[in-house]
């Protein structure tokens, strides 16, 4: 067994390198697809549709995809979980990784929809998949989704668990700090939203959704200079966007008698 695997590296040291081999046509036709659905989703869920019916087993995988994206793409959110779904059950079992990626996308879509239950039940599928994979990113940003869904229907501790996980397997994704600190203020415990929060600046320093909660809990700690300086920074990041609008209204309130 070793001799065999060994073969090859002594073939590579004697060989002139060769250039990599071309992408797969599913992955280039793919790419076509999810390009040609940012100026038209229509034409693109019918290209997609041809795509499909031309295909066979796990084939089928990459234009369910990109049916699932221009659904998306339309806001028709259960039309993407759908198909998402469809493209998982396609895309064979050992590769656990898109797999998981591709519930994850289900997921979100229920997510978008306020549809947690069914977000949970994509994301769970997603979780399994990705612990499969040995992914342990992969496995740490679904339980970002996964903790959105869990709060969204009101399961607070399982969001706790969650997002501990998702602290421990993605330490650099700032929304699972960003949600931990949320959850921290809501709860009481600024000390700890406080510390979360500074590690979600950290990774991702301007950031309207962050700046917004950094200063709800700095005058909830009785900072307002703190409050002040964030709520300003969203409002100078993009003065026409929703957390800008919420900025001014909190900032007026610091100034009101």
């Amino acid at each position: 067994m070793l001799s065999t695997l060994l073969l090859p590296l002594l073939a590579a040291a004697t060989m002139p390198e060769s250039p990599p081999p071309p992408p797969p046509p599913e992955a280039d036709r793919l790419n076509a697809c999810l390009a040609q659905l940012r100026n038209d989703s229509e034409a693109a869920i019918v290209a997609a549709d041809d795509w499909l019916d031309e295909s066979k087993g796990a084939a089928r995988a990459a234009p369910l995809q990109c049916l699932g994206a221009a659904f998306a793409r339309l806001g028709d959110w259960a039309g993407a979980e759908e198909n998402f779904l469809k493209a998982r059950e396609a895309t064979p079992p050992d590769a656990s990784a898109q797999r998981a990626r591709l519930a994850g996308m289900a997921g979100n879509a229920a997510l978008a929809d306020s549809r947690f239950t069914d977000a949970l039940a994509a994301l769970d599928l997603a979780r399994e998949d990705a612990t499969l994979s040995g992914e342990r990113q992969l496995a740490g940003d679904i339980e970002v989704d996964r903790a959105r869904a869990l709060a969204g229907m009101g399961l607070m501790s399982q969001t706790r668990t969650a997002l501990e996980k998702a602290r421990m397997d993605a330490p650099g994704n700032a929304d699972g700090w960003l949600l931990s600190a949320t959850l921290a203020r809501r709860e009481g415990d600024l000390a700890s939203a406080q510390k979360f929060i500074e590690t979600a600046a950290g990774l991702r320093p301007v950031d309207r959704e962050i700046g917004l909660e950094a200063g709800v809990i700095a005058v909830l700690s009785g900072n307002t200079d703190a409050a002040r300086k964030s709520w300003q920074s969203v409002v100078d990041a993009d003065p026409a966007s929703r957390e800008a609008l919420t900025a001014r209204g909190y900032l007026a309130q610091l100034t009101a008698p």
